[in-house]
Formats: C-alpha cells, sequence, structure tokens
C-alpha cells in the first residue's frame, strides 16, 4: 500500500486486442458499402498481365428491404465458422491461404523459425559470427552502410520483405555482439527492405502493379524513382550509423538493452576466439548458396511464401545433416527434431500476432471490394475526402491517405488493387499526372509497414530481435516523422515538376 506503480507497458496482445474492439464499434456506426468489379489488364515487360479491380464509379452503399443504410453490428460470438468479436483470433489464423496473411504468413514464419533452429544448433552462425568480430575489430561500422544498402536494394528490385525475418536471425546477434543492439540490427534489416520498397523503380509486387491497376506504363518514371531511392538510403544508412556509433559508446541507451541481454549471453567480446571448422564452413555454405537458390527464385520465376518456406526448410534440414555427420556441438538426429521444434516455439509469438491482426480486417468485413463491409466505406469516403481539391493537397492526400490504410491493408499488391482504381480517376479530376496517384501509393505504403502492428514481416522481425511493438514504436516515431516529411517533399515536387 502507499507504494507508487510503475506504468506497465501494454503487451502487443493487448493493443491488437483494444484495436479489434475499435473496429467492432465501428461496425455499429459506419454502414457498409460495396464495389462492383471489373478486370483490368496491362503490359508488364514481354506478358500481358490482369488485375480484377473494383469500379471507382460502381461504389453503392448497402441497404435493407426499407432503403434504409446497413450497420450490420458486428456480434459478441457467433458458431457455424461464422465472425463474431470472440471470433478474432480463430477467424484471423486461418484467414487467406498459402499464398498470404494470414494462414501462409503464419506457416511461413514457424518454418523458418524452426530451420533456424537447426541452423543455429549447429553452432556454424556463432562462430563464424566471431571469425567476422575477429576480423572486423575497429571496422566493424562499415558493415553498417553496407548491409543497410544490399537489404534496401532488395525492398527495391524485387519486394522483399519477409525474407528479412530469416536474416534478422543471423544479423541481430552479430550487431550486438559488435557492441550495438538489435534496433540497429532491425534497421539494416528490415527497414532497409521497407526503404526501398517504398521508393522502388520496378518492384513487381508494388509499384508495377500499381502502375498497370492505374493504366501508367509499367516500370516508367524510374529515373525519378531511382533517384528517390538513393536519396531515402542514404538518408536511412546516415540515420543508423549515427545511432548505432551513440548506442556503441554506451549500450545502456538502447530501449532494448535490457532484451538484448539474450544475445549478450551467447556472443560477447571477451569471447571472441574462433572454432570454426570444415563443418561449420559447410554449414555457412549451404546457407549462401540457399540464400542465392531463393534470390533466383523469387527474381527469375516469381517465388513467393510457399516456395522460400520450403527452401528455407530445405536449407535447415541440409545444415542438420551436415551437423549430424561431422558431430558439430556432438548433434544427433533427434537433435535436429528438437533445434526445429525450439526455433518454431521462439517464433510462435509473432506467428500468433499475424493472425491477430488479420483479424482487425476480418472484423471490419473483409477486404473484398466486392462484399458489403465497412472497409469498403471507410475506403470510399476517404478517396472522395480529395475531390475538388488544389493539386499540391490532392497529391499529398493520396500520400496520407495510402499511409492511413495501410493498416488495414498491409499487403503492397492488395493495397494496389483496392486502392488506385479509386485514386487514379481522382488524380484526373485533379488535375495531376496518375504517375503522382503511384508514387503516393508506394510511399504510403512501404514507410508505414515500418510501424503499423499488423504487419507481418514487421510483428515478425521484432520478434525474432526479442523487441515488443511499443518499444519499437518509441524508437521509431522519430525516424517515421523524418520519412513523412520527406516523402512529403518529394510529393510536392513531383507535382511542380509534373512528374508523369
Amino acid at each position: 500500500m502507499g507504494q507508487n506503480r510503475r506504468f506497465q507497458t501494454p503487451d502487443t496482445f493487448v493493443i491488437i486486442f483494444f484495436v479489434v474492439l475499435a473496429a467492432a464499434i465501428m461496425t455499429y456506426m459506419i454502414p457498409q458499402g460495396q464495389f462492383e468489379m471489373e478486370e483490368v489488364t496491362y503490359e508488364h515487360g514481354d506478358e500481358e498481365a490482369s488485375e480484377e479491380v473494383l469500379d471507382a464509379e460502381g461504389y453503392s452503399q448497402v441497404t435493407d428491404d426499407n432503403g434504409e443504410p446497413v450497420r450490420d453490428g458486428i456480434s459478441l460470438f457467433e458458431g457455424g465458422g461464422g465472425t463474431g468479436f470472440l471470433n478474432y483470433m480463430f477467424e484471423g489464423l486461418v484467414s487467406g491461404d498459402k499464398w498470404g496473411s494470414a494462414v501462409g504468413v503464419v506457416a511461413f514464419i514457424l518454418i523458418i523459425g524452426g530451420a533456424f533452429g537447426i541452423i543455429m544448433r549447429t553452432g556454424a552462425v556463432e562462430e563464424g559470427i566471431m571469425k567476422v568480430i575477429q576480423r572486423t575489430q575497429g571496422r566493424d561500422l562499415f558493415l553498417l552502410p553496407v548491409i543497410f544498402f544490399m537489404f534496401s536494394l532488395g525492398g527495391a528490385v524485387f519486394g522483399m520483405g519477409e525474407e528479412a525475418i530469416a536474416f534478422a536471425m543471423i544479423i541481430i546477434p552479430l550487431v550486438v555482439a559488435l557492441g550495438y543492439d538489435a534496433i540497429t540490427g532491425v534497421m539494416i534489416t528490415y527497414v532497409a527492405t521497407q526503404i526501398g520498397f517504398a521508393t522502388s523503380w520496378m518492384n513487381p509486387f508494388g509499384v508495377a502493379i500499381a502502375q498497370g491497376v492505374a493504366d501508367v506504363p509499367v516500370l516508367s518514371g524510374a529515373p525519378f524513382r531511382i533517384f528517390m531511392w538513393a536519396f531515402f538510403t542514404l538518408v536511412g544508412i546516415i540515420y543508423t550509423v549515427i545511432y548505432a556509433r551513440r548506442i556503441k559508446k554506451d549500450p545502456t541507451r538502447s530501449l532494448s538493452y535490457e532484451t538484448d541481454g539474450y544475445f549478450r549471453e551467447n556472443y560477447t567480446k571477451e569471447n571472441i576466439s574462433s572454432r570454426f571448422t570444415l563443418g561449420h564452413g559447410l554449414v555457412v555454405a549451404s546457407l549462401a548458396l540457399g540464400i542465392v537458390w531463393i534470390v533466383w527464385g523469387v527474381v527469375a520465376h516469381a517465388y513467393y511464401i510457399p516456395e522460400i518456406a520450403t527452401q528455407f526448410f530445405t536449407i535447415g534440414l541440409t545444415a542438420g545433416v551436415i551437423g549430424v555427420v561431422f558431430k558439430l556441438r556432438d548433434m544427433r538426429i533427434n537433435d535436429v527434431a528438437s533445434s526445429f521444434k525450439e526455433g518454431a516455439q521462439n517464433l510462435l509469438p509473432a506467428a500468433l500476432i499475424v493472425g491477430m491482426a488479420k483479424g482487425i480486417v476480418i472484423v471490419l468485413g473483409g477486404d473484398d471490394p466486392g462484399s458489403p463491409s465497412v472497409l469498403n466505406t471507410i475506403l470510399y469516403h476517404g478517396g472522395q475526402l480529395l475531390d475538388g481539391v488544389p493539386s499540391v493537397v490532392a497529391a499529398w492526400s493520396m500520400f496520407f491517405f495510402q499511409s492511413v490504410f495501410n493498416f488495414f491493408v498491409v499487403s503492397g499488391s492488395g493495397q494496389a488493387a483496392l486502392t488506385m482504381p479509386l485514386l487514379a480517376p481522382l488524380a484526373d479530376l485533379a488535375e495531376i499526372p496518375r504517375q503522382i496517384a503511384v508514387l503516393g501509393y508506394q510511399l504510403g505504403d512501404g514507410f508505414t509497414n515500418l510501424i503499423v502492428p499488423t504487419s507481418a514481416a514487421l510483428m515478425g522481425v521484432l520478434g525474432v530481435a526479442r523487441i515488443d511493438w511499443i518499444t519499437w514504436l518509441k524508437f521509431q516515431f522519430k525516424f517515421q516523422l523524418l520519412l513523412f516529411t520527406l516523402a512529403s517533399l518529394f510529393i510536392i515536387a513531383a507535382v511542380l515538376l509534373n512528374f508523369s
């Protein structure tokens, strides 16, 4: 009694629960709407691609027999596979298919966790990290810009996102061992990919689809976007290096200092003697070749979640065989199974969050524009707010709208298919090129991926880093403001330059 209790930061699970609750309340206040659908075809390279998109002129409010708007508030519980408020966890986890959120991403995260559990059990990563520390003493700060650049390039070229979860498992322990923190590791992996994604000139899962749907020549406007990518990548590198240097001088200043203790226990500068054997080398080589295989598959054959998950499983299995044959850390065949289970278990919270976050959209009625939902009404009226405003304001508002809408639909291709058919005609009314509407989409979509708790990739990487979302929000808020301000300036510049 009489003692002041310290404020306890809400767990991410708690935050999402209350967001779902707010979404449930919205279903009683906002009427449902739906769009008519049409198929759009466009040229993508030498091939013809198509997307089924909403008809911007085909929105209608759902009414009952008396002509009154339907506000079909969600029930507390539904049987028979229906969706009630309390069903959001299960329905979120089993929603979608193997190609995306949520069930596909959940399986992807668990399989990657299991595969890296095997790899980590061999000790090859630890020994490799010690070897890197041993050889880069005094020069390790140069590693950060190089890694950041490579991940940004991956985001720009082939839409790298969820793949960062796997790389973070290796890089985060490395940077902590070098005297930085897990936040630095997230910056040079996931954050870098999303900067590349947001400013890409050729990402097939984002800007290419948005341009095709908006009836803009696919991959057009590349010089402007390449400059934009180089600029934002440089900003990200400078910001990260300044932050990393400050943390290295005093690690206790890090918001993740306590949780980083998990990594410091296993990777310390005081123990930098490396016993890197042939077996360890073969494990690292199999990992490197596996990554090359994954990149080749994504670029050459558009491999996505099902194929990449299987590729990582194959890498983990190969590492396990090598570990048993070379008796790395006295590995036996049962250790392969137990380490897979342990690795998957470590990422289970991140996988559950993906399902919970998807539950938000399900409670709002789903993201199918052709079916009645509250989300469709929000989308339509959000777009109508842009009608009749000055061109600069309209362009910036599109960017802002995409930033907010990304909370509900994190998928880049899904957001493009939902919003571009609506915003492209509005760009015509505001007398700005449709290319600028695409620019607003990609900047709004990509940069907010760094902060929205509904992003499966973000929550997966934070799970690997052992950083809760609130801690990440405290760190990321300033950087998000910087990116938002700079992106706004690019949008204004694009209007002034009549970017088309």
